[in-house]
């Protein structure tokens, strides 16, 4: 992490800098880099975010976006930017975001410490 100087009150302090709301692995950056090369014209990145739906209340969704929010957390990765809405940033502060592939399935998978419980299928959570 990078340090910022900042001044109070005729004094100089250094102040860390904001760790990202969700730390992505390897193979998450890559499927954000594959995800960017075959985008729809227009896109900038991809979107996170967790709508109100599922068993549980809330889920994980993930598009993409053309159009910065000011209020979205903005990870660079090196093959494309991920946004975080600001509105569910709150949900996922802390969490690992892969993306995992087996024989049957593929898809982003979280690990969320804010997350109290999930429904049976794994597709919603509970704060």
């Amino acid at each position: 992490m990078s340090d910022v100087q900042i001044k109070d009150t005729g004094e100089t302090k250094a102040r860390r800098a904001r760790p990202a709301a969700v730390t992505l692995t390897a193979t998450a950056e890559a499927r954000i880099a594959h995800l960017m090369a075959g985008a729809p014209e227009g896109a900038i990145g991809v979107k996170l975010s967790t709508p109100r739906r599922g068993c549980s209340g809330l889920a994980y969704s993930v598009d993409y976006v053309n159009a910065a929010n000011a209020f979205d957390e903005k990870i660079e990765t090196p093959g494309g930017v991920l946004f975080i809405d600001g509105a569910s940033v709150l949900y996922l502060v802390g969490s690992v975001m892969d993306w995992v592939e087996d024989d049957f399935t593929a898809g982003f998978v979280f690990n969320n410490p804010n997350a109290k419980g999930s429904c049976g299928c794994g597709e919603s959570f509970t704060v």
